[in-house]
């Protein structure tokens, strides 16, 4: 059966600096961050089975615990601490030579130093060439391990979210089915479709590309595309986008985008994207990187001069190794890779994804939230709202008769009918359906002739609403809902009103955000009573209604203007310069690409309570990563004045062994105090 239109509807960058290595650089053009990821994770994991037998052969570790290493196993800290240091420090040594070349040295340099230094001083020791116990094989290996594994987290945390943007590729079909130029069809890939092919779009289907109809009338769900409920006529010469699915009979398409021009293409360029973003704290985080490796090496030419000339060379080659070695913060290294990849997860649990970091830190500062109505607050789909009957027909028996004539229509506004007269009982059967374009359908229903349809049904039946519904219909018409009557053996015996519903979990959000001091404004492309009627039944503060699709982004603008940080959540094309302007932009998951390439949050359900959830999260792990940076930042500027001797006027020396322990310590404080941030209750809904 044909679909049909009724006369109304419902109105209107990462962690540590990256690293230069090659592996790194063939992952990162190949596949991405997720490759990115496996290089560190290969390296940790063999660096970290390297690590115990050489933790358990430095006479430093055997000395500390009381034990003897055999003869024989003298030489398993020196070899294996070697392999660690070329095969597991290789990614840092590398990316140290691309930091020190742009002149910009940092974690790498840092790192680099640390471990190159420690090296050095553990070698010559072992070859009886230094003449001093600088064994410092145990820590060499634990410094590479840490920072392996702070930069696999870091990569894992990104990897994790190219995968849920991947996912929103599902918005899209499959496949296509194809015309050839005999009129035969065949099911083909997405790919393997080219401009101007003529694809076969059939009814329920989506279309599977931008393009123009070539033949065929039907009505259009758009809403993804739109963020609009109401299903659009389209007949040739109209435009159809990708995704968008048929409420009418089947369509022929001419294709005019494909390849980099497709919505998916947008969503891979989406996870590129994601994937360099930046965030303030790890930009922070670098910064006090670059300050600690200039620190350092300051404080150890400091300390080499000062010794030196107070006549103690060998205090002064041990006081230097010791302050470069534990100048490299094993701390900062995972203060904020461990905060990124456990929120990344909690994030992911809540149905949130983070596309920008930066978005994420900002939320906590937002003190209004701008609502798109469709789709956002309500579901974005009509829904019977009310219904009236005139004397002897009771609201069962309307349902029934309005329900069983619509069974055989798929346009939106039918099968919202339908829904709500299958939940009051069992359909009658119905006979010689016919539908009627523009005005309505009618059916043979338990021997009656039963019609559906809206004012233009009634003007070709010569018919009036009996008095007795008219007030009722008038207070419908007035909210901006569709009235549908339905007549039976040529007499009106009742109406429906349908319109777009509110969200239940809507109301909730608005009284949250409310109760955390933030404002609640709502902007709408519908008619003014419309967008009053729902923003008075959730409590909004602000109204924007009969706004342009391309007049949204200028209310951001104007809130902003009044000293207000903005978030937007939105879910249509329409949206885009408006996620794109606020302070923090959030895309419904189950909008459009371009929403989404616009916004630093998307939200994978409708769910507007995400919002709450994602304020949390802000706060949370923001205090978690400037606790972190502080802490171990803290830890190397107190640390290495000790080590290079400061208070050995007062008898006070930071030995190597303990500089080293502090150190190991610092970084298990900082991994303690990330774990806590999964205690915050980021969503309890």
């Amino acid at each position: 059966m044909h679909r049909t239109q009724h006369d109304h509807t419902a109105p209107a960058h990462s962690g540590p600096a990256q690293p230069h290595h090659d592996d790194a650089q063939h992952a990162h053009h190949g596949s991405g961050h997720g490759d990115h990821a496996a290089v560190f994770r290969d390296r940790f994991w063999l660096s970290l089975a390297l690590s115990l037998p050489v933790v358990a052969g430095s006479q430093m570790v055997a000395e500390w615990l009381g034990y003897t290493i055999p003869g024989w196993a003298l030489w398993v800290a020196p070899v294996l601490g070697t392999v660690v240091y070329v095969y597991g420090g290789w990614p840092f040594l590398t990316g140290a030579v691309g930091e020190l070349r742009s002149r910009r040295p940092g974690m790498m340099t840092l790192v680099a130093l640390a471990i190159t230094v420690a090296f050095v001083a553990s070698a010559l020791t072992s070859l009886g060439l230094s003449g001093l116990m600088l064994d410092f094989w145990w820590e060499l290996a634990l410094l590479v391990v840490i920072m392996l594994l702070g930069h696999w987290l870091e990569m894992r945390a990104l990897g994790q979210a190219s995968g849920a943007l991947e996912a929103l590729a599902e918005l899209l079909p499959d496949t296509a089915e194809r015309i050839d130029e005999h009129g035969a069809t065949s099911s083909v890939p997405l790919a393997d479709l080219r401009v101007d092919d003529v694809v076969l779009v059939r009814p329920g289907g989506r279309v599977p590309a931008d393009g123009t109809v070539l033949e065929g009338s039907a009505d259009v769900d758009e809403s993804m595309v739109t963020g609009e409920s109401r299903p659009v006529p389209r007949s040739p010469g109209d435009r159809v986008v990708a995704g968008t699915v048929v409420a009418g009979s089947a369509l022929r398409v001419t294709v005019e985008a494909v390849g980099a021009d497709t919505a998916l293409a947008g969503i891979h360029r989406l996870v590129e994207e994601a994937q360099t973003s930046r965030s303030r704290a790890q930009a922070l985080a670098d910064r006090a990187a670059a300050f600690l490796f200039y620190f350092a090496a300051i404080a150890g030419v400091i300390t080499f001069v000062v010794w030196t000339a107070l006549g103690d060379v060998s205090a002064a080659v041990e006081r230097t190794v010791t302050v470069l070695v534990i100048a490299c913060p094993h701390a900062l290294g995972l203060a904020i890779p461990l905060v990124i990849a456990i929120s990344t997860a909690m994030s992911a649990r809540a149905g949130i994804l983070v596309t920008d970091r930066i978005a994420l830190e900002r939320m906590r500062t937002v003190d209004t939230v701008l609502f798109d109505k469709t789709g956002t607050l309500t579901r974005g789909t009509p829904a019977v709202t009310a219904a009236a009957t005139v004397d002897g027909v009771d609201e069962v028996e309307l349902f029934a008769l309005a329900g069983a004539t619509e069974s055989d229509s798929e346009h939106p506004l039918a099968r919202a009918i339908v829904t709500a007269a299958r939940e009051r009982g069992e359909l009658p059967a119905a006979h010689d359906f016919r539908a009627h374009a523009g005005r309505g359908v009618e059916a043979l229903v338990d021997g009656h002739r039963v019609a559906v349809g809206g004012p233009a049904l009634l003007r070709e039946l010569d018919l009036q609403p009996p008095e007795a519904l008219s007030s009722q219909v008038e207070e419908w018409a007035g909210r901006g809902a569709a009235v549908l009557h339905v007549v039976r053996d040529g007499a009106v015996i009742g109406a429906l009103a349908l319109a777009d519903e509110v969200r239940p979990e809507s109301a909730e959000t608005i009284k949250e955000l409310h109760a955390a001091g933030v404002r609640a404004v709502m902007i709408t492309g519908d008619a003014r009573n419309v967008a009053d009627a729902v923003a008075a039944e959730l409590g909004v503060d602000e109204v924007f209604a009969e706004v342009l699709p391309a007049d949204k982004d200028s209310a951001v603008a104007q809130l902003q203007a009044r000293g207000q940080r903005v978030a937007m959540v939105g879910d249509g094309v329409n949206d885009a310069p408006a996620l794109a302007r606020a302070d923090v932009g959030i895309a419904i998951g189950a909008g459009t690409d371009v929403a989404i390439q616009s916004a630093g949050v998307v939200l994978a359900s409708d769910d507007p309570r995400g919002v709450l959830a994602i304020r949390r999260l802000s706060a949370a792990s923001y205090r978690k990563m400037w606790q972190n940076l502080a802490w171990a930042t803290a830890y190397n500027v107190l640390s290495v004045p000790l080590a290079a001797g400061v208070l050995a006027g007062v008898g006070f020396v930071l030995p190597p062994a303990a500089g080293a322990v502090a150190m190991s310590l610092s970084t298990v404080i900082v991994a303690l105090n990330a774990q806590l941030l999964r205690r915050t209750p980021v969503r309890d809904y």
